[in-house]
């Protein structure tokens, strides 16, 4: 009865003076794991989108090896997003893994500028991956955490907004770059890594993590049984890259 009270009390007050009521504000966390998820998603996809290209005309690898490496980094991370979010109930700290994830898809972006051979881009793209699977399933959890329950929906969809903002800016940026520095694929990789790095600070130093709620250990022993035939859905993500490929391989064969 007291929060039916409350919240009308909020609406008298919004009405009078145009401002909302504290429940019903968006947590400063959910923002900055928002932009967090844009920073990130800028620097992936500035090399994410030249990545392909990057192998064929530099590193002078065939199609079927950038179908491999794309194929089994994508497999991987959904291999790994299975199982972090069960990792992350066991330990009773979802903050730690979500910067980890974000810390290791950002230490190998310098990988890309560095490689010189399929093997460094293939660790390089393994290592960024797994990083995203970890800190997936934590992430969302710790927004559900910070979130009360009735606007909740409102918050998860900030968040994947932002993170599509950052999915836009960054093939944007990308062959802004690439126009303005004549192909030079070293060097926008050496910018990608900036944006990640800031991605990781503002983690750092501007979330806070709630209280986490225990699960029982019957019930945590259940869900690891219930996720583990999930771990044979990562095989999919190898047919992705069919239609780039084909047209990579068209273009290829049409050049004298």
């Amino acid at each position: 009865m007291s929060s039916v009270n409350e919240s009308v009390a909020c609406a008298v007050k919004l009405r009078r003076i145009g401002k909302g009521c504290p429940q019903h504000r968006i947590p400063s966390g959910v923002w900055v794991l928002g932009f967090v998820s844009l920073l990130m998603d800028i620097s992936s996809e500035m090399i994410h989108s030249l990545l392909p290209l990057f192998m064929v005309t530099t590193l002078g690898t065939g199609p079927i090896a950038v179908r491999i490496v794309e194929g089994l980094a994508e497999s991987l991370a959904l291999g790994v997003k299975v199982f972090s979010g069960t990792l992350s109930d066991y330990l009773g700290k979802r903050k730690q893994l979500v910067l980890f994830g974000y810390a290791l898809g950002a230490l190998a972006k310098p990988l890309f500028a560095l490689a010189a051979g399929l093997g460094l881009v293939l660790t390089a793209r393994l290592l960024d991956r797994v990083g995203k699977g970890v800190r997936g399933a934590p992430r969302e959890a710790l927004i559900a955490d910070i979130t009360p329950q009735h606007i909740r929906g409102a918050a998860f969809g900030l968040r994947q907004a932002l993170d599509t903002v950052g999915a836009f800016l960054g093939p944007l940026l990308a062959v802004g770059l690439m126009l303005l520095w004549a192909d030079n694929f070293r060097a926008v990789f050496w910018v990608a890594v900036i944006p990640g790095l800031m991605a990781v600070a503002l983690l750092q130093f501007d979330v806070q993590e709630s209280v986490p709620s225990k699960i029982q250990k019957k019930d945590k022993s259940r869900s690891v049984w219930t996720i583990s035939p999930a771990s044979v859905l990562p095989i999919p993500p190898f047919c992705q890259q069919t239609f780039s490929l084909i047209e990579m391989r068209g273009t290829r064969s049409s050049t004298p």
